[in-house]
């Protein structure tokens, strides 16, 4: 017998890519927490092998960790629909695994989303939206990373994604020493 599932909570945002003030930002919240502060704390031990610690302060490690994402952005999406088809599962296919069919969350910090992305199987049914088996494509020996599943109920996944919250500037600017 399997457990029931906890619903989450998920919040898109809307701000300026980080980077390039001039490009739309597509962010993502999970239960309150920036999706890129969950995969901080789910590749910190992972880094920690391939890092060497004296090189860097730990303010400068905790930095690089939160940047080693930004949020996507989604070319030519003034309506918001190419968004809304991406994270109900139907990514174009410079956001999607060939091999698996998992779809880009979250994109590089370098602007180009395919870049370093972070991977997961976003499956969409009448009545939730599950978003499990998270991974970085560039580093297979991390193999799954040790985050979710997370279940949406789907009436509330797609409120939140037809209303992203519009925010001025991205929302770890502050940690970032950028706000």
């Amino acid at each position: 017998m399997s457990l029931p599932t906890v619903p989450h909570q998920v919040e898109f945002l809307h701000h300026p890519h980080p980077g390039f003030p001039h490009l739309t930002a597509w962010g993502i919240r999970i239960d309150g927490t920036d999706l890129r502060v969950l995969v901080a704390e789910a590749t910190r031990a992972l880094w920690g092998r391939e890092l060497d610690e004296d090189d860097d302060t730990p303010q400068e490690r905790e930095e690089f960790l939160l940047r080693q994402h930004a949020p996507l952005h989604l070319d030519d999406d003034a309506d918001g629909a190419l968004a809304r088809s991406h994270f109900l599962g139907d990514a174009p296919p410079h956001l999607r695994d060939r091999n698996t069919g998992a779809l880009c969350l979250l994109g590089c910090s370098c602007g180009i989303d395919a870049c370093w992305p972070l991977l997961a199987m976003v499956r969409a049914t009448p009545t939730q939206v599950t978003w499990s088996g998270f991974y970085q494509l560039h580093r297979p020996e991390w193999g799954a990373l040790p985050l979710g599943p997370y279940v949406f109920p789907r009436p509330a996944y797609e409120e939140a994604l037809a209303a992203p919250v519009p925010l001025a500037q991205d929302p770890l600017a502050p940690l970032l020493g950028e706000g």
